[in-house]
């Protein structure tokens, strides 16, 4: 067959729109393949992105609410607060080598001024202003494990070297009896002060490693003692609702009413760690930890263990709380939660609050 010029010259003019119409087709694939390999990865990262840092932070020691009902949080990552709805990191919460700081307790003082103790000593937040305090300010220690502030305007704290008194301007060391070391905690000392707490009366508490202690009228008090508490290593020292105490112990949950001290466990529950924070809820139900992170009520009848599951385990709790709307919030390995109806709320960053 014969093609004349005017008909090959068309072919090739087909031809070539082909091939550009191919590798255009092919470029404009390999683009959108180029713009959807971010959108992909990105999707990917999300449904892959760690959940831990959704939380307030893994480990959160303690929390407290202040006079004008603000949430704090002491974390392994610092001190943060709530206000407005949201959550806000206090950053001037420094130790003195300007590393941050593992926060263990919090208080407030009778001028609304809060006060924390850390790792790396004391911290002071009074507005926007904070104030960090050392050894080299008269602190008898840097690690703090509990503070305490008591209606005459007194910072009361509890180091791993003992008790100190802050009246504003001087640190005084307060002297107590030296205990012994206890061996099944990973960090522990003679004289360490696990709780301080003033009761409704303006008695001071200490629990320690030497027992537990009462300061009233400038007269100390060896409590264990007198009442024959059969164990000096005191965790903490509790106040109900009614001004009855409640003493957790190496070897159990004591209630003290008066003079008279009752064993409330009584070998139901082991654990050479013994029994650990205490709690209380509205109904004047008492809520404690014990054996290894469990978690137990008693109404004042009986002891009833809760029941974990995988879906509703809550935290390895380090603290019990109850707020001024009278909800229960367990704090501690795994972040911060609200106990409601029998189940553990994750409180993260963003809340619920």
């Amino acid at each position: 067959m014969k093609i004349n010029m005017t008909q090959f010259n068309n072919f090739k003019l087909l031809f070539l729109i082909s091939l550009m119409i191919f590798f255009g087709s092919c470029r404009n694939q390999a683009s959108q393949k180029d713009l959807q390999a971010p959108i992909l990865q990105v999707e990917k990262l999300a449904k892959n992105s760690d959940p831990e840092l959704d939380q307030i932070s893994q480990v959160v020691r303690t929390i407290f609410q202040d006079s004008k009902g603000r949430l704090w949080f002491g974390t392994q990552g610092g001190a943060f607060k709530v206000e407005d709805n949201s959550l806000i990191h206090i950053d001037d919460i420094k130790g003195e080598s300007g590393k941050g700081v593992t926060i263990k307790e919090i208080t407030e003082d009778k001028d609304g001024k809060i006060w924390l103790g850390h790792t790396d000593g004391v911290s002071s937040i009074d507005g926007d202003e904070v104030v960090n305090y050392y050894e080299s300010d008269g602190l008898i220690n840097m690690d703090v494990w509990s503070i305490a502030a008591d209606s005459k305007g007194n910072i009361w704290i509890g180091t791993i070297d003992g008790a100190c008194v802050f009246n504003g301007e001087v640190f005084t060391k307060f002297e107590l009896p030296k205990g012994e070391i206890d061996p099944t905690r990973g960090i522990s000392s003679a004289e360490i002060v696990h709780s301080i707490m003033e009761d409704r009366s303006g008695t001071l508490w200490f629990s320690t490693n030497a027992g537990l202690f009462s300061y009233s009228d400038k007269t100390l008090i060896n409590v264990s003692e007198k009442l024959g508490i059969p164990t000096n290593f005191i965790n903490e020292i509790f106040e109900d609702e009614k001004g009855e105490k409640w003493i957790s112990t190496k070897t159990g949950l004591y209630h003290l009413t008066g003079n008279k001290l009752t064993n409330i466990t009584n070998d139901k529950i082991t654990g050479e760690k013994g029994i650990g924070c205490i709690g209380e809820d509205e109904d004047g139900k008492i809520w404690f930890v014990g054996n290894q992170h469990h978690l137990y009520s008693y109404d004042k009848h009986e002891i009833i263990e809760f029941q974990k599951t995988e879906e509703n385990k809550g935290p390895g709790i380090f603290e019990i709380f109850k707020d001024q709307d009278d909800r229960i919030w367990c704090v501690g390995f795994g972040g911060a939660f609200r106990f409601e109806n029998g189940k553990f709320i994750n409180i993260k960053k963003d809340g619920p609050w």
